[in-house]
């Protein structure tokens, strides 16, 4: 790994330890992942030889977590769906409820509970839509593919074209969840309670972050490693096949 060129979002794929390094500094590593942390650097007026550092010094020996760079592709894309798209399904009803509640007991005081609300709301939405066209139309040509790999048998080119038409529409809706998302820790202070919160504020802020947490390393697997290693498999197939 260099870290002076390496594309943040690629030091990310290899070594998953270094998201918390770059989450500390308020660096977008999924969503915006394909920069340098000198060009991440720059828009946020940090100086960029402290994480350098930081991420140099980090143990050569030990877990690093899950190689998801060396999953198959089949494997992943299910990954994805039972863990972080079954989340959003659990979860987004749960704080929806959470934040309703906030709003009618809290909302006088604190009325950016209901532009919180309303931004977690639209993503609720947005998120509903963007999981069911992966689920429906991306992951299952990924299975195809790597079938095809398998069997060594052709494979019928998708209504959609490309395997990078689909992909470039999931990365623009990841942008605008990223987006939205960090609106709501800015409204938050970053999920920093106010002094008068109950127990119920307490628990809605920490699952917001959570949530939070979840869909950044969700957008992640897919930015970095499943998007990028699918439009590699597909130009093998069409080498092959031309």
């Amino acid at each position: 790994m260099n870290t002076r060129t390496d594309l943040i979002g690629d030091m990310v794929a290899e070594d998953f330890r270094t998201a918390a390094i770059f989450k500390k500094y308020g660096i977008d590593f999924c969503c915006k992942g394909g920069r340098t942390i000198e060009d991440a650097c720059d828009k946020k007026d940090l100086d960029p030889n402290k994480i350098y550092s930081e991420l140099e010094n980090l143990p050569t020996s030990g877990a690093s977590g899950i190689d998801f760079k060396s999953w198959p592709l089949d494997l992943l894309a299910d990954y994805v769906e039972k863990t972080h798209h079954r989340y959003v399904e659990e979860k987004t009803p749960i704080i929806q409820q959470f934040l309703d509640k906030l709003c009618k007991v809290h909302g006088d005081r604190h009325p950016e509970l209901f532009e919180i609300r309303d931004l977690f709301n639209a993503s609720a939405q947005d998120l509903a839509a963007h999981l069911k066209k992966e689920e429906l139309v991306l992951f299952p040509f990924v299975r195809k593919m790597m079938n095809s790999k398998i069997s060594g048998q052709a494979i019928e080119q998708p209504h959609f074209g490309t395997v990078e038409n689909p992909v470039e529409m999931m990365k623009h809706e990841h942008t605008v969840e990223g987006e939205r998302l960090e609106k709501i820790a800015q409204l938050t202070n970053n999920y920093t309670p106010p002094a008068d919160a109950c127990n119920t504020y307490r628990v809605t802020f920490a699952m917001l972050q959570d949530f939070e947490n979840d869909l950044h390393t969700h957008i992640h697997l897919e930015n970095n490693i499943l998007f990028p290693k699918s439009i590699e498999l597909e130009k093998e197939f069409s080498v092959v096949n031309n």
